[in-house]
């Protein structure tokens, strides 16, 4: 799956600041799981803050050879609580954030019961801390976030994290070293798991390419992730995917 905390989460984007909104769509090919991902991505601001989402889907549930639905989904929502953002605090944000999914293996039987797996629910709660230039072309968003996990079954409690606790980092670039169109943004998690550091990064490079033609809705580009201890995966993994945006 590919989490976009950016996306998310978990985000304050450049272009979506300026106009207060932004729902995106995103079609990645990912080389290095050999499957088609979709991400449908929200920002969206207010007088009592900003709400952040999205939705992954993983397109690799075969029946032969043939795909024939999504394999895997996984959803994010943060909402971030500003009350304050006239005063000297306007960069200090309150964050409350779910996290939950639900997986099922490629080559598990069609219309196999009882062979998925869950991702757990998570909810974490803390601050974020907004940088950025007067332009609004570069951003950065701090956060240090209480996480706590749903287990279940044999996951005791004594296998939950020693310290529960998320740092993301969420950065936004828009036309890139003065080139027009040109975003470099994405997020940083670090957060222990079963006693374990786990790291995910997902940088991401866009061009708006529709811009030459009229249509600055389109752009093309793609992500790598950078993860360590992450999704069952040990150790530091590196999965590229190209793909293109679509801004509603």
């Amino acid at each position: 799956m590919v989490k976009k905390f950016f996306i998310a989460a978990f985000a304050l984007l450049a272009m979506a600041t300026a106009a207060n909104a932004q729902t995106n769509l995103q079609v990645f090919y990912d080389f290095g799981r050999g499957h088609v991902t979709t991400t449908l991505e929200g920002f969206h601001m207010d007088n009592w803050g900003n709400t952040f989402f999205f939705i992954d889907y993983d397109y690799n549930n075969k029946d032969g050879h043939k795909i024939i639905s999504p394999n895997n989904t996984y959803f994010e929502i943060a909402r971030c609580l500003n009350f304050w953002q006239n005063s000297k605090l306007a960069p200090l944000s309150l964050q409350l954030e779910y996290n939950g999914g639900f997986g099922l293996a490629a080559d598990a039987p069609v219309y196999a019961t009882g062979s998925g797996f869950p991702v757990n629910n998570a909810f974490l709660a803390g601050v974020d801390y907004f940088l950025h230039t007067k332009d609004f072309k570069n951003t950065l968003n701090l956060k240090l976030l209480y996480k706590y996990f749903m287990y279940g079954g044999s996951e005791t409690r004594s296998n939950q994290n020693k310290i529960p606790l998320q740092f993301t980092a969420v950065w936004g670039c828009q036309d890139l070293f003065g080139l027009t169109g040109v975003r470099f943004s994405g997020f940083a998690d670090v957060w222990t798991e079963f006693g374990n550091v786990v790291f995910l990064s997902e940088p991401q490079l866009w061009y708006n390419i529709g811009h030459l033609f009229g249509c600055d809705n389109f752009n093309i580009g793609g992500e790598v992730e950078l993860s360590y201890n992450f999704a069952g995966m040990s150790g530091f993994n590196v999965k590229p995917c190209a793909g293109a945006k679509w801004v509603f």
